[in-house]
């Protein structure tokens, strides 16, 4: 499985490393080996009520072992309670912080071994 790191954070835009080659998104879903753009459009997510199931559906098909959800810099974006219920209705243990801390998290979890993915907001 190639290595998938977000190497780089700013407001409105993110890096995003897998097996060497570099990705740029504003907004993305990431897990073990992959990663594409959010967008928010494709569900009608705003931000309240906030990452809503259809959002995570993508990343959870990966067979990932822990998801982190990125609320923004400022944590502006919320997270649906449907969502909170559904991953624990799947047992998919979760984290919800804001972006940068977020990254930090992924990436570290990602270097243990675990299959992390994630979603991610870079701005507010």
């Amino acid at each position: 499985m190639e290595e998938t790191l977000i190497t780089s954070l700013s407001w409105g835009r993110m890096e995003v490393t897998i097996g060497g080659q570099i990705y740029h998104f504003k907004d993305c879903k990431i897990w073990p080996g992959g990663a594409r753009a959010w967008n928010w459009a494709e569900t009608g997510t705003e931000h309240v009520p906030g990452i809503q199931p259809a959002d995570i559906e993508e990343v959870l098909s990966q067979k990932i072992d822990v998801l982190v959800l990125a609320c923004g810099v400022f944590g502006r974006l919320g997270v649906c309670a449907e969502t909170e219920t559904l991953l624990c209705e799947r047992g998919i243990p979760y984290h919800i912080e804001k972006t940068k801390q977020a990254v930090a998290l992924f990436n570290d979890l990602a270097k243990q071994g675990k299959r992390v993915g994630g979603l991610f907001h870079s701005t507010c």
